[in-house]
Parts: structure tokens; C-alpha cells; sequence
């Protein structure tokens, strides 16, 4: 079962996964934590920074982690992947054969997720980490393209979507209730 986080920089999606950590029945999850900064730790530029080489290393490890074996929890996905892509070519910053490669990409591994957890921004502040953008108009682009992602898409018709909203137990308490409406279903 692939199961992933998906949304724009600091929505809360590496604190859910953190507490997901710490929840006994979803520890038999493998947790995969991090994409953008084990690219990051390359000395690669990432987020509105980002260029070919930066897509290219995210999507490998994109590529990477859809093919991971057993419970896998990912805190970001191939959707990330294209929908950063398409924002870096929007800007001029990648070029059309990589906006290429992440679409076909995204073709290619969206239907081996099983459920993605689109974290909603719900007010949540950008916070400066040392590496996460907080630049108000990247996210808000962003934020609109997850949105229009998510209403056209027909290429996730068969994926389960939730989307997360309120405070992080609110939030959390829905994690919980769609793995227990998923262990039903299998």
C-alpha cells in the first residue's frame, strides 16, 4: 500500500507524518521523510530556486519511492513533482523536455498510490526553515495549481483523495479513520 502526503510548502505534511511516527498501528508503515531536502543536501538549488537539475533529482527519487515494497507513507509524491515542475517551466527556469519527463512521469506512477492526503493551508503561516520558500506568491501559485490539479485531473479517478483540513488532531483523526476504513476494505 503507497500512501502520501501531498501539498504546498508548510501545510503541515512533515508534522502529520511525524505523528504518524508515534501512532502504534501506523507504525508498521515504512516512513519516507524527505525528498526535496536529501536533494537540497546536494548543494542543489530547490523549491522557486529550482532548474533541470533540480527536477530531475526530485524525480528520480519520485520514481524511486513509488516502487518501494509493503505499507509505505511518503510525505510528498509524484503529483509534487509535476505540479513543481510545471511551475518552474510557468517561470522559465526548466525546460520543456523536463516538463515532458515529469508529466509522462506522473503518468506513469500515479496509479500505483493508493491514497493521498492533500494537506490544506488552512491559515498555516510560512515558516522560514533555512530551506522552505516563504515567498507568499510561489505558494499561492502553487496553491492554485494543487487546486486545479485536483478538480481536472481524470488521470486520479481511482484514487482515494482526502483532503485534510482543521487542526493537526483534527487532521490527524481523519489519517486514522481512512487506514481504519482501508483495513476494512482489504
Amino acid at each position: 500500500m503507497l500512501i502520501s502526503f501531498t501539498g504546498a510548502q508548510c501545510t503541515g505534511k512533515s508534522t502529520l507524518l511525524d505523528r504518524m511516527l508515534r501512532d502504534d498501528h501506523l507504525r508498521k508503515c515504512t516512513f519516507i521523510k524527505e525528498v526535496t531536502r536529501k536533494v537540497a543536501a546536494k548543494g542543489i538549488s530547490i523549491n522557486d530556486c529550482g532548474d533541470n537539475t533540480t527536477q530531475l533529482f526530485i524525480l528520480s527519487e519520485h520514481l524511486n519511492n513509488h516502487y518501494l515494497n509493503g505499507c509505505v507513507v511518503l510525505d510528498r509524491c509524484i503529483i509534487d513533482g509535476y505540479l513543481y515542475t510545471r511551475w518552474l517551466r510557468e517561470q522559465g527556469k526548466v525546460d520543456k523536455w523536463v516538463l515532458d519527463y515529469a508529466h509522462e512521469l506522473h503518468t506513469h506512477l500515479i496509479n500505483r498510490l493508493h491514497v493521498v492526503f492533500y494537506t490544506e493551508p488552512d491559515d498555516i503561516k510560512l515558516e522560514d526553515d533555512g530551506q522552505r520558500s516563504v515567498c507568499p506568491k510561489f505558494r499561492n501559485d502553487i496553491l492554485n495549481m494543487y487546486e486545479e490539479y485536483l478538480h481536472n485531473n481524470p488521470l486520479h479517478s481511482n484514487l482515494k483523495i482526502v483532503r485534510l483540513t482543521g487542526s493537526v488532531d483534527q487532521r490527524f483523526k481523519h489519517i486514522q479513520k481512512t487506514f481504519q476504513d482501508y483495513d476494512q476494505i482489504r
